[in-house]
């Protein structure tokens, strides 16, 4: 076989920065935030997007702050925490795939939970004033993006209420996010 029949098992771009881009446009489509976005805006944000990386034990963000940052998790797991009266309580291990914190690119919001890696993490961040740039540039995106939104609460709450509601009387008690 010549070289112009044979299967190419190369990857479809080398590592540098126009694969990286090619796989934030990617991870992004797969965010159910951003999925329905035009590819216009979704380029944009691909290309604004930032690759970061964490030791085990490195916090990704803390309870209390607000740095208007988005995460979503590209290599690696990591584990939500909440301090209480000076308790750390293990919530939840997330992996690769999950978004976290997209709240924090709509306005300013204090973290009500920590982010800590648990093993080498990578992730890809948007900030929100690079984000709100994007809006701006793309005023048709607003719309799409609300209604992401609230598809997202809306899912939550339907999860969280199937599963502990029907358990928990405190839990079912303090729902109704969705109403609001």
């Amino acid at each position: 076989m010549n070289s112009s029949t044979e299967k190419n098992d190369a990857p479809a771009c080398e590592k540098g920065a126009s694969c990286e881009f090619q796989q934030n446009m990617e991870l992004l489509r797969q965010t159910p935030l951003f999925a329905g976005l035009p590819l216009e805006p979704l380029k944009v944000l691909a290309y604004l997007a930032a690759r970061e990386s964490y030791r085990p034990g490195e916090m990704l963000f803390h309870q209390g702050e607000s740095d208007g940052q988005a995460f979503h998790l590209v290599e690696g797991s990591a584990r939500l925490l909440r301090e209480t009266d000076g308790v750390v309580q293990e919530l939840a291990l997330y992996g690769p795939g999950v978004f976290l914190g997209g709240l924090a690119l709509l306005g300013d919001m204090r973290r009500l939970f920590s982010l800590r890696a648990e093993s080498p993490v990578v992730v890809l961040v948007l900030n929100r004033e690079k984000f709100a740039k994007v809006v701006e540039q793309f005023p048709e995106i607003r719309e799409k993006l609300m209604e992401a939104m609230v598809d997202l609460v809306r899912d939550w709450e339907k999860r969280f209420l199937l599963d502990h509601a029907g358990n928990c009387a405190a839990c079912a008690a303090s729902l109704g996010v969705s109403v609001v």
